[in-house]
């Protein structure tokens, strides 16, 4: 599978901080609002929306507002391209026929 090097960075990016470890796994449970979210995590709201904005970047996360409140949710395309994605990235091509390149 060819991946989009750029859309692949932003995935890889979403899963590099604690904080947004944690709020995957909060939302493995199902869609929160984000005063759900801010009440979970040691965060400000301002952080909060930094975090879920590169999360909604990456196409991991999905937001809908209702009312004043952001209610989000893993979104399963995401999710199925971040997991393209890292076996892209990972699986060892058998370059056996190929003459070394040294």
């Amino acid at each position: 599978m060819e991946i989009d090097p750029k859309r692949a960075a932003a995935v890889f990016k979403a899963f590099c901080d604690e904080n947004r470890i944690r709020i995957l796994q909060l939302l493995s449970s199902g869609e929160k609002c984000a005063c759900k979210l801010l009440e979970e995590l040691p965060v400000t709201q301002p952080t909060l929306s930094h975090h879920m904005k590169i999360l909604c970047d990456s196409g991991i996360v999905i937001g809908r507002k209702e009312g004043k409140w952001m209610h989000y949710s893993i979104s399963p395309e995401g999710r199925a391209y971040a997991m393209q994605c890292l076996q892209a990235v990972t699986t060892v091509q058998d370059h056996s026929q190929n003459k070394p390149c040294c």
